[in-house]
């Protein structure tokens, strides 16, 4: 429905006007990126939504990783940010002072500094940021990057969207708690670093439409077929106990309607694994193409500097998303 709604908006801007828009209207990714000068660019982006845990700080925190993880997934590093609030107007001043110091604190690590904001009154909480930042041009990663025979890494476990909704039905462990703050607090900027590092050009972060979504549009933009393992995709503790009781949030149900034409399961996939696939994440890791002769070095390095790296499948030559058992 929304892409629907945007076409008209977009058809009002023509890529070929704006040359030093390298990133955009015309080919969709995780931000905008304008091109500074032979160098260097300037990528641009933005994302608020609701909250996800029950707790203000961790919720202020969560929101400013995840706005930030599209500036690492074009292999940028964020310098500047401004707060988007909408605030109920009876919420307890401490509570909305906790959502704004969560996010404060949380670009203080990641060495962004917030410079101001927009903050509004609406009936239910939410916030995120504008954020800014930097981009080498030959360091550039896009969805678009994939070429055939890469090896598929993600840098997070899933089962962010169907525990907290556990979380928000009560049914989760204070440990089930913190282990999945832990993951959606956590920066993707060490993950960024070193796909710099190796000179990776393909990548992504998984987000609202799932693994499957977010895939999907790699393979899409990139011209090729992915090829997934399910037994080598990493979940947190506790996602296939929540996912058995059916604890997924409506945007799971909403990503298997549009995207599940444009992948095929192996038969023993059950439905329920197949919906894990399907999960709304916030604030996941980052998806990212390596060539397969990087790959060994690759994943050396990631346990040296204890950046977490799952292999999980590859680019192949085709269209849509084969999951093997």
């Amino acid at each position: 429905m929304l892409a629907q709604v945007l076409r008209p908006v977009s058809n009002l801007f023509d890529p070929k006007e704006y040359p030093d828009l390298l990133v955009g209207i015309g080919d969709p990714d995780d931000a905008a990126v304008w091109r500074l000068d032979e160098q260097r660019a300037l990528v641009v982006t933005t994302d608020f939504f609701t909250p996800v845990v029950d707790t203000p700080y961790e919720y202020g925190a969560i929101a400013a990783s995840n706005s930030l993880s599209d500036i690492y997934a074009m292999g940028g590093k964020p310098f500047l940010a401004l707060n988007v609030a909408a605030l109920p107007p009876d919420l307890p001043i401490e509570i909305s002072a906790q959502i704004l110091r969560g996010g404060a604190e949380k670009c203080r690590e990641a060495g962004v500094i917030v410079a101001g904001g927009h903050t509004i009154q609406d009936k239910e909480p939410k916030f995120g940021l504008v954020a800014l930042g930097f981009v080498e041009i030959n360091k550039l990663m896009t969805k678009s990057g994939l070429k055939p025979g890469d090896a598929l890494v993600l840098t997070k476990p899933l089962g962010f969207g169907v525990t907290t909704t556990a979380l928000k039905r009560g049914l989760t462990t204070p440990p089930e708690t913190d282990e999945v703050i832990g993951w959606m607090s956590r920066l993707n900027a060490q993950a960024a670093a070193l796909a710099n590092e190796f000179g990776l050009r393909a990548a992504t972060d998984i987000t609202g439409f799932s693994l499957l979504g977010h895939a999907h549009e790699m393979e899409k933009a990139s011209g090729l077929g992915l090829r997934l393992r399910f037994d080598q995709i990493p979940f947190i503790s506790c996602a296939a106990k929540y996912a058995a009781q059916w604890t997924f949030p409506g945007g799971s149900a909403d990503n298997k309607l549009f995207y599940e034409r444009f992948v095929q399961f192996s038969p023993s996939i059950d439905e329920t694994r197949q919906m894990m696939l399907f999960d709304a994440q916030t604030s996941g890791g980052l998806l990212l193409g390596v060539p397969p002769e990087k790959l060994q070095n690759f994943l050396a390095r990631a346990k040296e500097v204890e950046q977490p790296a799952w292999l999980i499948g590859e680019a192949i030559v085709g269209q849509g998303i084969e999951v093997l058992a």
